[in-house]
Order: structure tokens, then sequence, then C-alpha cells
């Protein structure tokens, strides 16, 4: 399986602060970037944006523009997830790439990374998805995972897919196993299930109770 680091882009040279606005327009025009990397004497100074390049002069060099660069990056031994994070913080689709000497060393395209998540385990393996959902004062990774294996099964990968006020929301991918029997624990243990699923027995059971009721009361 590749790593991150093989999705690394070199194709297109940073943009150089002494070059011009028109210049960047040009390379705003060509690809379909929300920003390009700059660099000034070989080192990154920051990014600009399709739209700061869009409302300045192109007479004007790129350099003159660096106090509205965006200067996010992501290190060249990030994991996936936190350069995912890079892009979806900075609402872009291309982040520029440094190593541990701070040296520019290339790009990463939004694109490559989620086809990288697609050769992940975690989508590539068949499995359920399961949304739980508890109190982040009573959550606990190492719970989730007890619980799991606790049930002849193994956890894939989750992540946290949502939090508001005092609850997370987490996504499992868990390999072929007792779905039910995973869901049942994990309510005993007063996590919340999110997800909807055919074979769960709680959920079947009040439906029948409550089909019952209806019937008894229209007689």
């Amino acid at each position: 399986m590749n790593t991150l680091i093989d999705f690394l882009n070199i194709d297109i040279k940073p943009l150089k602060s002494k070059e011009t606005i028109a210049e960047a327009q040009d390379l705003f025009a060509d690809y379909n970037y929300s920003h390009f990397p700059v660099t000034e004497e070989n080192v990154f100074i920051g990014c600009i944006s399709k739209e700061e390049a869009e409302i300045h002069p192109s007479h004007k060099t790129i350099g003159e523009c660096r106090y509205e660069f965006d200067r996010f990056y992501v290190r060249s031994q990030m994991i996936w997830l936190d350069v995912l994070e890079e892009f979806a913080k900075n609402e872009a689709n291309i982040v520029p790439v440094l190593n541990e000497q701070n040296k520019y060393i290339g790009y990463y395209e939004l694109d490559d990374v989620i086809k990288f998540f697609h050769e992940t385990p975690f989508l590539r393996e068949e499995g359920g998805i399961l949304v739980i959902k508890k109190e982040i004062s009573g959550f606990s990774m190492s719970q989730v995972t007890q619980i799991v294996e606790s049930n002849n099964a193994k956890l894939l990968g989750l992540f946290i897919s949502k939090t508001e006020a005092n609850f997370i929301e987490v996504t499992l991918k868990i390999s072929e196993s007792s779905l039910n029997e995973i869901i049942q624990t994990f309510r005993r243990y007063e996590y919340e299930i999110v997800s909807e699923h055919q074979e769960d027995s709680y959920l079947k059971n009040l439906k029948e109770r409550s089909d019952y009721l209806d019937k008894y009361l229209n007689i």
C-alpha cells in the first residue's frame, strides 16, 4: 500500500515573491487551486489565495502582498488525518509540504489525499459502520476498543465525526461480526447508538411492543 508521501506533488514550482500578480493569475486560470505556495530565496513564506490574486493589480509583485498570505502547511512526516484536517481548516484543495528542516519540498492535492483515504482499511476492508454518541466526560477510546474486541470483532478504524456541547459522536468501522451484540454492549455502557441497523434487536423489540400496544389500544 502507498504511503501519503508517495502522493507528494512537485509538478509545478512554487510561485516566487519577486514574480508578478499577473503570473499568479495565470497559474490560477490554468489550475483549479484555492491557494498556491510562495517562496522567497527558496524559503516558504506563505500561500497566496485565488481571491487575493484576483483583487490585486497585475503589475504588483507577489511579495508586496505577503501580509495577506495564508500561512498554513504540513510536515512530510504528518499522518494523513492531520493533513486532511489542514485542508478542512483552511478550506483549501492544496497544502504545501515542508520537511523537518522547514524546507519546502512540494505540495499535496486534496484529491490525492482522498484517494489515499480510499485505500485505507477503514474504507477498503469489508465491515460494518457504527456511529455512537456519549458525554465527553465519560468517553474512552480504550473502552470503545475493549467493547468491540470483547465481542470477537476487530476495530478497523474510527474517527470523531461530531462534537456538540458536552457530547462526542464517533464513527467506527468494525470487521464482519455480530453487530447486534456489539450494539447491545455499547448500550450497557451508556453509549447512544446514532446509526440505524436492521439487526438491532433492541429497536426491533421496541417496535414489536409499540405495535402490540397500538393494537391493544385499538381494541
